[in-house]
């Protein structure tokens, strides 16, 4: 066997540890494990590395990617699904061959019907109530999924199963992105207005990027219905987190259910008991009775983190070996 190839992984969790094992089993990798994330200040940690793997809180903007070039990296993956930390232009400018990873979708997916139904049979209220003894039925009385007509905001891989968990429920399905023939008879396309405007509830499964920052903004929020149900498993910024403030205020929002939120880096996946924490809008969004807030988990399953994890180490043997690699992100 040749000498395996020397990658060092950053932002290392304690739940990755069975999998990377599983990995240096099956590929030919010699993996090097940093709990920091990967910056200029923790640079000097990939000496003697042909590759580095991350996950999200290592912001790869040109001076690091420029930095990571001068040692010699041309190879490096997150293990995220999303790579609006990386600054892509600029690793393909410096010749830095960049993946992304993958897993099943049925983790956000599963995640997203129960914040849907969170948010139709009120059970945040109920929860607070039970735990002050308060078992009370006014106010609680909710509504049933059959009867709603949902709106998906993009048919990727989330997207459909998404749709496809809801045909189940027996639910009107809208739809808006690219189309895809495994929608055809399951929901139906219409324009993104024309889904603001009949949707009871509005589920994102889009990207981040500049055509879909902020896609909740004043003027989307005053094509929906008054008391739409917003949910939101994909990336934060998709929302004006404001915005949705001034929405839930009006009651123009009825629940929200969002597993992330602007401005999340440095808050969510840590633990802060002891800190205190500047993020006034998300102190101020969290308490309201019908907004359900989760950090940033609809992914986490064992078998989501296990493909996480494999697809950013196969990403990287295939980049290094030349091989075709369906997960690298090519500038557009």
């Amino acid at each position: 066997m040749e000498s395996p190839y020397s990658i060092a992984v950053f932002e290392a969790r304690e739940d990755e540890m069975s999998s990377f094992a599983h990995a240096e089993r099956t590929y030919p990798v010699r993996l090097t494990y940093r709990r920091e994330a990967l910056s200029l200040d923790t640079l000097n940690l990939t000496a003697g590395c042909q590759a580095v793997t991350t996950l999200g809180e290592s912001h790869l903007d040109a001076p690091l990617l420029s930095a990571l070039a001068e040692k010699g990296i041309r190879y490096l993956s997150t293990r995220t699904v999303g790579y609006n930390h990386i600054d892509v232009k600029a690793a393909a400018r410096l010749g830095i061959h960049i993946a992304h990873s993958d897993y099943d979708p049925g983790s956000v997916a599963d995640f997203t019907l129960m914040l849907m139904l969170m948010a139709l049979r009120h059970y945040k209220q109920a929860l607070f109530r039970g735990n002050a003894n308060d078992y009370s039925l006014a106010g609680l009385q909710g509504k049933e999924l059959r009867t709603q007509t949902v709106g998906v905001v993009g048919t990727g891989n989330i997207g459909r199963a998404v749709i496809r968990r809801l045909s189940g429920w027996g639910c009107r399905i809208l739809a808006c992105g690219h189309p895809k023939k495994e929608v055809e008879g399951l929901a139906t396309y219409v324009s993104q207005k024309e889904l603001f405007q009949n949707s009871d509830i509005i589920t994102f499964h889009v990207p981040l990027a500049d055509n879909t920052y902020h896609l909740v903004n004043t003027e989307t929020l005053s094509w929906m219905k008054k008391g739409v149900i917003l949910i939101n498993t994909a990336r934060g910024e998709l929302m004006d987190t404001e915005v949705l403030i001034e929405g839930i205020e009006s009651c123009k929002i009825g629940a929200l259910g969002i597993d992330v939120l602007e401005h999340e880096t440095g808050i969510y996946h840590q633990d802060l008991r002891s800190n205190i924490i500047r993020n006034r809008s998300m102190a101020y969004l969290r308490q309201f009775p019908n907004v359900t807030m989760t950090q940033h988990i609809a992914f986490y399953t064992e078998e989501a983190v296990a493909g996480m994890v494999d697809g950013g180490v196969r990403s990287l043997v295939e980049m290094i070996e030349g091989r075709p690699c369906a997960l690298e992100i090519l500038a557009g």
